[in-house]
């Protein structure tokens, strides 16, 4: 069976329990913790996919890896996935969840790349941008890359914003090297 099938359905079901629940937040927050987790400690899914492994101490590892004390939904929901064998799917399920919340929640998601660090004062005016033109939320993750040379990329859903003097200086140096190659 395809992944994004299974992932999607075990995460639609997840996102209607925690909202029946009520605690589609708290939820959501310790999926970040856990897709996180799976980012950070690729033994985690060697884990997982373990067949050895018992259900009880999986079930541990994915307790600790949301952040220790957990709710009562996302331990049910772990414990179904076990019961299912679905484990080699979990960190599917999870990115799948987070977008589905996202969605429903309206949360725009972004990256704002610069050469320099940027005043928190200016993040948040970009914040307000976001917020005022799609009249939800964003998150923003923010990066330091010198190699940038000035100016900044801003990245929000599908759209990017390359304002860099790097990419300026390249647009500018293929466009030199156009014009003389139709000299010669």
């Amino acid at each position: 069976m395809y992944i994004g099938v299974v992932s999607m359905r075990y995460a639609k079901a997840l996102l209607a329990y925690a909202n029946d629940a009520k605690v589609e937040d708290a939820v959501y927050k310790e999926a970040l913790q856990l897709r996180d987790s799976f980012a950070l400690v690729p033994e985690l899914r060697q884990a997982m996919e373990n067949p050895v492994l018992a259900s009880e101490v999986k079930l541990k590892l994915i307790m600790e890896a949301a952040g220790g004390k957990v709710t009562g939904e996302l331990k049910r929901f772990a414990q179904l996935v076990l019961k299912e064998k679905r484990e080699k799917f979990l960190q599917f399920m999870v990115n799948s969840y987070i977008g589905l919340y996202r969605k429903q929640k309206n949360i725009n998601t972004g990256r704002f790349t610069t050469a320099y660090p940027v005043a928190p004062e200016v993040l948040e005016r970009m914040r307000k941008m976001v917020v005022d033109y799609t009249k939800g939320t964003a998150e923003f993750t923010t990066r330091v890359d010198p190699s940038l040379e000035g100016g900044f990329i801003f990245e929000i859903s599908t759209y990017r914003l390359d304002a860099s003097v790097a990419s300026q200086m390249r647009r500018v140096k293929r466009q030199f090297i156009e014009k003389n190659r139709r000299i010669v």
